[in-house]
């Protein structure tokens, strides 16, 4: 573009990150064009219903329920409406029309992004979406351009603002599961169905993306191993506590070395895991975001900051739109996103790892013995040990039982075998029942 005609913007989705960027939009034209060089003009928002009430008061004749002729007409298309239906669809037509287009969705990125970044390298055009992981925190053009020319080792990433608030209230105020995820939601943390946080497929959406960019290779979605926090006890996190840990639900993407042929390969995993109190992410607190990067020559980074929210990922998503309308003005095509490395994927029952799992078991003479031996036989070796003062508790024939807890450490193992220690844990006469298990991260930062 050599002439310097207004660049035409059109928005699909005006919900509580959408109605945000289009009166920001609106009420800071000027500024807007003072950075870019050139005028940014809202032709239109698609929505499905233009009656709504929205979190700001924006001009009705800007409203259509025609996307298909709004992105036709458009030079950038920002797509913030969510899911993956129509929202593929559009993205597509949208590049397919040579439009730049800008995005917050992680659930289509996570699951269709390889084919959307192939056809807007094939047709020219470049596909933004710094705001689809970690919200208002600058993550996704740190991986992609500044550590561009390191080797990204490791991120362990807090990513879900729910989930770290009602793990945080629960560290910080001794309060339930249940009643953080209540007060979660009253606060409004936590949507009225909260099962895409609290069990872990947000976070498993956003780490496929992450370990995509930092291991420039195309990490399913399905491949991510994930598990939420809706087993974590108040009772895990006091032994967390006296052990000198936080529980947190991390997303894990690590770069690994094959030792049978000394290739690499990457795992990208999600679970509610201990961090010790000393570790960056352990004084994450609320509903904010922090991501933890480890590489080869910068060394370790974290990017801290809100996760969500209306205005705070309406930031990013702006900052997008500037990046793309300044490419408007310069010309040429759109760079595509680097995933030809094709580093194998790693199943979670090969990752090493250590566990801390609380049991309840009879406190008899002779029990810690056969507890050990159970360790022994699926290879795996204790590092730590505390029990607490014995219970006594009643049988159903109305007699005193004395049982104890006992908080084992692991040292490292596979997963597969520290799975298998666990079933033959539960299934050991010398064990009452499984309290808890949680794994260790973040011990070597």
């Amino acid at each position: 573009m050599n002439e310097k005609r207004a660049i035409k913007v059109a928005l699909l989705g005006a919900g509580s990150v959408g109605s945000q960027v289009a009166r920001l939009l609106l009420e800071q034209a000027d500024e807007y064009e003072r950075r870019v060089g050139t005028r940014l003009e809202l032709i239109g928002i698609s929505v499905r219903n233009p009656d709504a009430n929205r979190d700001a008061d924006l001009p009705r004749e800007l409203f259509t329920t025609d996307a298909q002729t709004l992105i036709v007409s458009a030079d950038i298309v920002i797509e913030l409406m969510g899911g993956i239906t129509p929202a593929r669809e559009l993205v597509t037509l949208a590049l397919e029309s040579g439009a730049d287009v800008v995005t917050a969705n992680k659930a289509l990125l996570a699951h269709h992004g390889a084919e959307l970044f192939e056809l807007a390298e094939r047709v020219g055009a470049q596909l933004y979406y710094e705001a689809a992981v970690g919200g208002a925190i600058p993550i996704i053009r740190p991986l992609r351009e500044n550590l561009g020319g390191d080797k990204v080792e490791r991120i362990l990433g807090i990513v879900n603002g729910t989930t770290n608030y009602i793990l945080d209230r629960m560290h910080t105020r001794g309060d339930s599961f249940d009643e953080s995820l209540r007060i979660a939601t009253e606060l409004g943390y936590a949507e009225a169905d909260p099962t895409a946080d609290i069990e872990g497929y947000d976070a498993q959406q956003k780490a496929a993306i992450l370990a995509s960019i930092a291991f420039h290779t195309k990490v399913p979605v399905d491949q991510v191993y994930r598990e939420g926090i809706t087993q974590v006890s108040i009772e895990q996190i006091e032994d967390a506590k006296r052990a000198g840990y936080v529980v947190k639900l991390l997303a894990i993407c690590e770069r690994l070395t094959d030792e049978q042929n000394g290739g690499e390969k990457v795992s990208a995993r999600v679970y509610p895991a201990l961090v010790p109190e000393t570790h960056p992410l352990a004084s994450v607190h609320g509903g904010n975001n922090a991501i933890f990067v480890e590489a080869k020559a910068a060394g370790s980074l974290m990017f801290y900051g809100a996760g969500a929210g209306g205005v705070e990922t309406a930031s990013a998503v702006l900052g997008d739109l500037v990046a793309a309308a300044r490419r408007h003005l310069l010309g040429g095509p759109g760079s595509g996103e680097s995933m030809d490395a094709d580093l194998p994927i790693v199943p979670v029952e090969e990752i090493l790892t250590s566990y801390h799992i609380s049991l309840a078991a009879e406190d008899e003479a002779g029990i810690l013995a056969g507890i050990a031996q159970t360790f022994a036989a699926q290879q795996v070796s204790v590092a730590t040990l505390e029990q607490a003062a014995p219970t006594e508790t009643d049988d159903e024939e109305g007699t005193g039982d004395s049982r104890a807890t006992l908080v084992i450490g692991t040292h490292l193992a596979t997963e597969g075998a520290l799975s298998g220690l666990v079933k033959a844990l539960a299934d050991s006469p010398a064990v009452h029942q499984i309290n808890g298990v949680l794994r260790v991260e973040g011990v070597h930062a």
